[in-house]
């Protein structure tokens, strides 16, 4: 299969899959090992035996599509050459390095197909609970534990008041202390890694404002499954859907929820003095 071909979206939901399911295989390996081979990377984010293990897994089940992978893990591709690229798999081999470390259990596999700078296949995967999401507009959005796979349907809250607000447990800073000050009686949730997103993609929490640095590996795969159960995931500031494949990896500061909150919360929650 080369860029230019039709996707096969039923086989590349399959390999994604099978990729997520063995690099968590390989996380818990060393997660339950005594030495995880931790070390710093130049941006002095932690590094593990597990990361990397998972990046060589994913690699491997992924490259018979002949698809392009840019991974955090992986080597360093320029803008020149990956902005050529129409397809291509993004991937966070291990989402939540620091949580891993801590033993927290609050680490995901993330996997994205990104065609045209928008993600259109997400696969996370739970490591430690067993549990894998995964969705495409053609097939709707899944989750399974193994033993049983359901539809996820998606709910939403229709009130501010109340609401269930999800936080990094690394960042806690002065604008979500901001937003947090205009809800009426919110209910703070701190966790790591993409189960933040999942938190919302089950209906147990209802807003996840970040106003932190994040790359685009960290959200792709999980935006891909909120775009087919109808979930936003929008740039604060422009209020247009967060793009993929940009020169800067980052992500801007952005906001998930339902269309009615966020429509709710527009106005009055999200303006300029958040930035």
């Amino acid at each position: 299969m080369t860029n230019s071909d039709v996707l096969n979206i039923d086989y590349l939901v399959s390999i994604a899959k099978l990729a997520a399911l063995k690099a968590g295989v390989e996380i818990l390996k060393v997660y339950n090992s005594e030495d995880f081979g931790c070390k710093l990377k130049s941006d002095l984010s932690p590094l593990t035996h597990a990361d990397l293990a998972a990046h060589h897994a994913i690699h491997k089940i992924l490259q018979p599509s002949k698809l392009p992978i840019l991974s955090e893990e992986g080597e360093d591709v320029t803008y020149q050459e990956r902005k050529q690229w129409t397809s291509f798999w993004m991937i966070d081999p291990l989402d939540g390095t620091k949580e891993f470390i801590k033993r927290n259990d609050e680490f995901t596999v993330n996997i994205a197909l990104i065609q045209n700078g928008k993600p259109v296949i997400g696969v996370v995967f739970v490591p430690v609970t067993n549990q894998l999401y995964f969705a495409h507009q053609s097939i709707g959005a899944f989750k399974t534990d193994g033993l049983i796979t359901k539809q996820l349907p998606f709910i939403g809250a229709t009130s501010v008041h109340d609401l269930r607000v999800l936080s990094s447990h690394s960042y806690f800073n002065h604008q979500t202390k901001l937003f947090l000050q205009k809800l009426s009686r919110p209910k703070l949730v701190s966790m790591g890694s993409s189960l933040k997103f999942l938190e919302i993609i089950d209906n147990r929490a209802d807003v996840y404002p970040r106003f932190a640095p994040s790359m685009e590996w960290d959200s792709a795969a999980s935006h891909a499954i909120c775009n087919v159960v109808g979930i936003e995931v929008l740039n604060i500031e422009s209020q247009q859907p967060l793009e993929y494949n940009k020169e800067t990896l980052y992500n801007p500061f952005f906001i998930v929820a339902s269309p009615l909150l966020l429509d709710k919360l527009s106005v009055k929650y999200l303006q300029k003095d958040f930035f």
